[in-house]
């Protein structure tokens, strides 16, 4: 699949689990969708929306020997990528004051999604070892449990806070 598509059902898939919780309010989507503005939705959204794009990938593409440890490491690091990309603003101006700004730099954002798809094509031509399968693994349902258990019960821990609540 090409680099374009992929980022376009990333974002796309994004923007449905942004808004499909308060579209529709049906509690079952509190595990995919975002429910609030913290930092943790917009990761967990990030994560499936990944995962679910490399899905869609999968059954689309021509699909290589290394073509899952290549997407669960990308899906993995999705989140954490969000994360550096968001926060360069603040790093390098302050909070961002006006909504346009904010919305337009959402959209950048999305460029967490290309450094996952350059990371994995990258490995998925390498030749990948058992023991860094089984820390896949491993992260992969570590990562699992952490954006499914915290959907349903925050802790008090400031990656959680809604910024509006603040």
């Amino acid at each position: 699949m090409k680099t374009f598509w992929k980022i376009l059902i990333y974002m796309v898939l994004f923007s449905v689990f942004h808004f499909g919780y308060e579209l529709t309010g049906w509690n079952f989507l509190r595990i995919l969708c975002g429910t609030d503005e913290s930092v943790f939705e917009h990761l967990k959204m990030g994560f499936w929306a990944y995962f679910f794009a490399s899905i869609i990938e999968f059954n689309i593409a021509k699909k290589g020997e290394n073509f899952w440890p290549s997407r669960l490491f990308s899906t993995i690091l999705v989140p954490w990528f969000i994360v550096i990309v968001w926060y360069m603003v603040p790093a390098i101006s302050g909070k961002l004051e006006s909504l346009a700004l904010e919305l337009i730099w959402a959209f950048v954002v999305i460029i967490s999604g290309l450094f996952a798809i350059v990371l994995e094509r990258q490995l998925e031509a390498v030749r990948v070892s058992r023991s860094f399968n089984t820390i896949l693994a491993i992260l992969f349902i570590v990562s699992l449990v952490f954006f499914v258990r915290f959907s349903l019960t925050k802790p008090l821990i400031d990656l959680f806070v809604d910024p509006s609540k603040l």
